[in-house]
């Protein structure tokens, strides 16, 4: 398939394409920015990505909202066959980066851009795959990227009751594929600190029921499988921890999410709040205890309507589905 004419090889200017972009958003139902300074929502940046696809682009990177790839998620997939930098033009790639750094907190957009350009290889994000579905101003509009150690979503709160849209995967090699056991310049390893703080705070009976021996299989959409139940969950029941040791539970929870956009990061929390966190389970698990040190490298929390799996052996992977509750 050629690939599309970039603005190079067009007599539009790149700020006529952004006003261009600007109206169809409007025409979508979607509004532009403002003023210039000011950071379009990704929601808004998807309309325009969907706006200036040609009928060639939509062929190839544009499905029914239905289709079972937009619920899909994995450690290292690509959705489409068609890559950022190898499908879209230079004014589109940039939309779709702007989208992916808007779906993050500022504190850490740069730093997750960096991970994935890192762990993508030498193409870097360009090698990432968007795919669209529906359209923006029905009310079921997704935007899915994937790549190595990512799956993002942007719906707008299309996909009712499911924080990010749906199941997000995102993982970090920061110093090879077998890292050590201080996870040296990882962007993800300081979660699993936090995680570990709890487990020092639990006492010898505690700690009996929260270390387990082997956690989850990774298995693409079965490890994020939702098990709607609030007993017999591996792990210690939060509900059964002390107040103090609740309250570092709850401030761990906002630490994972952390490198989201605030709307995000709320929306994640009210859904666990009303699910209940009595009823979350927080695990760690011996196996892959890099170094035999003790500080657990595979750990999660879980409910009947969440799973945060984070595997940190022999690199980090991190699961994350939460849904209204059942």
């Amino acid at each position: 398939m050629p690939r599309p004419a970039t603005l190079q090889d067009s007599p539009i200017d790149r700020r006529a394409f952004l006003r261009a972009s600007a109206a169809a958003a409007l025409a979508a139902g979607v509004a532009p920015w403002a003023r210039a300074e000011e950071r379009p929502k990704s929601e808004t940046l998807v309309a325009q990505l969907y706006q200036s696809l040609s009928e060639e682009q939509r062929k190839a990177v544009c499905f029914g909202f239905d289709d079972r790839k937009r619920t899909r998620v994995d450690n290292n997939w690509q959705i489409v066959p068609q890559t950022v930098s190898g499908f879209f033009n230079k004014d589109q790639q940039a939309l779709i980066t702007d989208i992916f750094k808007g779906l993050h907190s500022p504190e850490y957009a740069e730093k997750v851009m960096a991970q994935v350009a890192h762990d993508s290889g030498k193409a870097g994000f360009g090698s990432s795959s968007v795919a669209l579905f529906g359209e923006p101003g029905s009310g079921k509009f997704e935007f899915v990227l994937t790549g190595r150690h990512c799956t993002r979503r942007c719906d707008g709160d299309s996909v009712e009751g499911a924080a990010f849209g749906g199941p997000i995967f995102y993982g970090h090699a920061a110093k090879g594929f077998t890292e050590k056991a201080d996870h040296e310049g990882n962007a993800y390893w300081y979660q699993a600190k936090r995680a570990n703080g709890v487990f020092q705070m639990l006492d010898g009976k505690q700690r009996e029921k929260a270390l387990l021996d082997t956690g989850r299989d990774e298995e693409g959409d079965a490890t994020v499988k939702l098990s709607g139940k609030k007993n017999g969950l591996d792990g210690i029941r939060v509900g059964d921890l002390s107040k103090d040791q609740q309250a570092e539970v709850q401030a761990v929870l906002r630490d994972l999410l952390a490198p989201f956009r605030k709307e995000d990061a709320d929306e994640a929390m009210r859904l666990i709040k009303a699910s209940g966190t009595d009823h979350l389970h927080m695990a760690f698990y011996k196996s892959d205890d890099i170094g035999n040190d003790g500080v657990w490298d595979v750990w999660q929390v879980e409910g009947p309507d969440m799973i945060w799996h984070f595997r940190g052996a022999p690199h980090v992977h991190v699961w994350a589905n939460i849904r209204a509750a059942t």
